[in-house]
């Protein structure tokens, strides 16, 4: 498939042998901040970005909300790969902190949207984060088949002075699932807003 997705555009999920995307991946690496002491030495701050995912019906009305304080939907569809509180210390590993796994086929057949949100939990501004990029792909947490979505958000325009945004909205169309790259930031500052931002103005 290999599409990279610029924010705003929208796909379905058809691949290119006219088979449908049925595993989705949302990964998000990030690093600490490095903080220089009076005598000149660097120490490091942790960071705790939170990649989490709504559900909701064709009402907007939400069904279920994944993140680190509930691993897993109520239909097992959605799993989270647990809360990562720090970020890489130690340089850009190339690796995923925190992944939410989606399996279309097991979603319940009341969900319309599958709505994917991050927030910065200590409120630290995405502008001052040496590293943090998001990529939405067709694979495993262990298998990347295809990148269609990616976000740079500790160097992308916009996202300086901010504290969470919307990644993308997965939405159903005539019973056929499609996505919509959203990648805007917000000036919410929890989850629940987060939330309330994209049923009010993502749906």
């Amino acid at each position: 498939m290999a599409i990279n997705l610029q924010k705003g555009q929208r796909i379905n999920l058809k691949k290119d042998n006219g088979a449908i995307l049925q595993n989705i991946c949302v990964g998000v690496n990030w690093g600490a901040i490095e903080k220089k002491g009076w005598l000149g030495g660097i120490s490091k701050e942790a960071v705790d970005l939170d990649a989490s995912c709504a559900l909701l019906d064709a009402g907007k009305n939400v069904l279920d909300v994944v993140y680190f304080g509930n691993l897993k939907s109520k239909d097992g569809a959605i799993k989270h790969s647990g809360d990562d509180l720090t970020g890489d210390m130690d340089g850009d590993d190339g690796l995923d902190n925190e992944i939410i796994t989606l399996d279309f086929s097991r979603l319940h057949s009341s969900v319309e949207y599958v709505a994917f949100v991050l927030n910065s939990f200590r409120g630290h501004d995405f502008g001052t984060i040496p590293f943090a990029s998001i990529r939405i792909y067709e694979g495993t947490p262990t298998r990347v088949n295809d990148v269609f979505a990616t976000y740079n958000i500790a160097k992308g325009e916009g996202f300086a002075g901010h504290v969470s945004m919307v990644m993308g909205v997965f939405y159903k169309r005539s019973n056929e699932w499609k996505f919509n790259a959203i990648g805007e930031p917000t000036k919410d500052r929890k989850l629940e807003e987060t939330v309330r931002t994209v049923q009010q103005n993502y749906l």
